[in-house]
Order: structure tokens, then sequence, then C-alpha cells
């Protein structure tokens, strides 16, 4: 599917209409925007297509992944940590690209078509109350000194009464098989993507936990200058790669709706939206005080799909977006390079689009 040609079509048929003018330098394959509603799951929507376009790449055809068969696993994944660590942990519906990935690889995939995560009757995922019967669960397993392993049955209950039970085996494209068959078949491996950072309180060029709360499974990142991180994101996009992105989305110059994301000089004026204009010159010192001061913070997951320029020359990354099919771009916004810059917390990528220096590190460890 040509999601992006038609999507460039609607984008320059608005283009004569306003005065963002894009151009498109490059586009990549990806799926059909979703709507991951009233949930904090934009992890697991923004890295199911990531890996939608990676199978699009390796010439395994076009899927519609399950993003709440990860969930699911997810959940049960944090329930543990959280009576492991009793108590003293992060429970609640964040996470992160690698988590999905470490999720593929034990316990497989499974497609949309086969689990939704929708009960009959809805049109759209809700997990605020289940969200809220997990935590009260868990923590009424806590007050037990001894836990019986009765919880995780019970724990899966109270999951299958709310997202629905979870087939062990399923038809897909004519053949019986199962979630870690499927994943078997498709051949992603999780051990050629790697996940990057730009950070320094850490040294470069070395990994470490990132320090953010959805990163409750104490995930390592390669920490690298962020010119080197931003020139790995262009390599990869110019190579036809798509990228998982992690980053705030809490500035004034991001509006979802209108399909803008940019670091304005000058935030508050009014053509804002409408009208290029001077935007902050990023260094690592500013990014890094934004990170510490708690203004640049773990918001939302998104997918890098391609690159645009405006009518003066400013670059933009063309990011996939999961609140559904929202602003002129049915879905799309375009992020300015000092946005994702500033903004950007991490990246997950496939370590074939990296250089040689970077790869020899990030494949050593």
């Amino acid at each position: 599917m040509k999601l992006l040609i038609t999507f460039l079509a609607i984008a320059m048929s608005l283009s004569l209409n306003a005065q963002y003018t894009f151009t498109h330098t490059k586009d990549i394959d990806c799926s059909p925007v979703k709507n991951q509603n009233r949930t904090g799951t934009c992890w697991s929507f923004a890295t199911a297509s990531f890996i939608e376009s990676e199978l699009v790449r390796m010439g395994k055809g076009q899927h519609d992944l399950s993003e709440m068969f990860v969930v699911r696993n997810i959940y049960k994944d944090k329930a543990l940590n959280y009576l492991l660590r009793q108590g003293k942990a992060n429970f609640s519906q964040g996470s992160l690209s690698h988590d999905l990935m470490r999720m593929m690889k034990r316990e497989g995939v499974m497609p949309e078509s086969v689990y939704s995560g929708l009960l009959a009757g809805e049109k759209g995922h809700n997990h605020s109350e289940m969200e809220a019967a997990l935590k009260g669960f868990m923590d009424g397993v806590m007050t037990s000194k001894n836990p019986s392993a009765k919880w995780k049955s019970a724990f899966e209950g109270i999951l299958d009464a709310y997202i629905g039970e979870c087939p062990k085996t399923f038809n897909y494209q004519g053949k019986e098989t199962d979630a870690k068959s499927l994943a078997q078949e498709l051949g992603i491996d999780a051990g050629e993507y790697v996940s990057l950072t730009s950070f320094s309180h850490h040294p470069y060029y070395e990994q470490f936990i990132l320090e953010i709360p959805d990163n409750y499974s104490n995930g390592s990142f390669y920490n690298i200058p962020l010119d080197v991180m931003v020139d790995a994101i262009d390599s990869a996009v110019d190579k036809g790669y798509t990228i998982a992105w992690d980053g705030d989305v809490s500035e004034k110059g991001f509006d979802a709706k209108k399909g803008i994301a940019v670091l304005a000089v000058d935030p508050k004026r009014e053509d804002l939206f409408t009208k290029p204009g001077d935007e902050i010159n990023v260094t690592t010192e500013l990014r890094q005080e934004k990170f510490e001061n708690l203004t640049t913070t773990d918001d939302h997951l998104m997918h890098i799909v391609g690159k645009a320029k405006d009518q003066t020359g400013t670059e933009y990354y063309i990011i996939k977006n999961s609140w559904g099919p929202i602003s002129p771009y049915k879905g799309f916004l375009y992020m300015s390079k000092s946005y994702l810059a500033m903004k950007t917390i991490s990246v997950m990528l496939h370590q074939d689009v990296l250089s040689p220096k970077l790869k020899e590190m990030v494949t050593e460890e």
C-alpha cells in the first residue's frame, strides 16, 4: 500500500491554501494510522507500526499486528516486576519500544484480526478502569506476607474481562499457527535493533539505563553526541528505514491537530502554525538543561516515516501518530529538525543504518 503517496497528494493540495508548503524529500511505506484512544499505549502503536514498515522493507509483505497482544503481555510482566520489587516500581500504561521488541522475542506476535483487545460492541480502547483494577489488585496481593501463585491466574482473569481472552492458536493467511511461530516466520530479529539517546550526564559511546518512569524494565540505551544521533536518524530515513521515536510533545509549538511541531524562538506568535518562522538553535547544553529541569519529558512515542522541507528550506520529519486521522494530514504531522533535536528522548532503529564506528560499538556490547 502506497499510503504516503496518497498522503503526499493531500499535503500538496492543502498547501495551496496554506502558508506552510511542504515538499517531501523522502517517503517510506507505512501502514494506516490507528487510534490508541484513551490509553497510554502509544509505545505499542508506534513500535508495531515500525515493525510493520520493517516487514515491508524486508519483502515480507503487509501485516497488521496486534498492539494489544503486546500490551497484555507487558502488563503481566509489570505485575511480576511490581511484586518482586515489593510495590516500589512503576505500574502504569506506559512502556518503551524496547519492551515491545523484548516481548516479541519472548511471546511472539499476533495479527490485529485475531486479537484486537476490543470486546463485542466496543469501537475504541479505554484502559483507565482496567489500569485501576490491575493496580488495585496488585496492591491487594502485596498485603499478603507470602503471596501464593494464584494471583497470576486471577490477574489474567482481569485482563480477559477487559480486553478479551487471548487464543493459543489461530488461522492466519490460510495457515494454523501461534504467536511464537508467526514471529519466527516473519523473521524480525530483535537483536538487530538498537536504542539511541543523547544526554551529557553520562559518558558518550557507552550504554546507560535511561532515567525515565516508563523504563520500568531498566533498558539500556547507547549514549551518543547530539549531532551523531541526528545524523543517524537522517541516515536511516535517507536509506529507506523508518524509526520509532520517543519524545516530548508538551511544547507550545506541538499541535497534532494542526499537524505541526516546531521549536519557535517566539512560541506565542499568532502565526505559529500557519507560517514558518525562526527556530531555536539547539545545543547539547540547552538540551540537557531542558531534560534535567523536566521541561523535556517522556510524553509520547510516534513513528518517523519520511522527510520534507518547507518553502524556506527548513527540514522536517514526517511523523505517523496514533491519535486517529486528525490534522489536515490525516494523522501525520511535520516535525522540524530543531524540535526533534531538542525534544527527542530516544530513538530505535535498525543497526545497519549506523556508521561503521557506531555499528561496531553496538554490536560489541
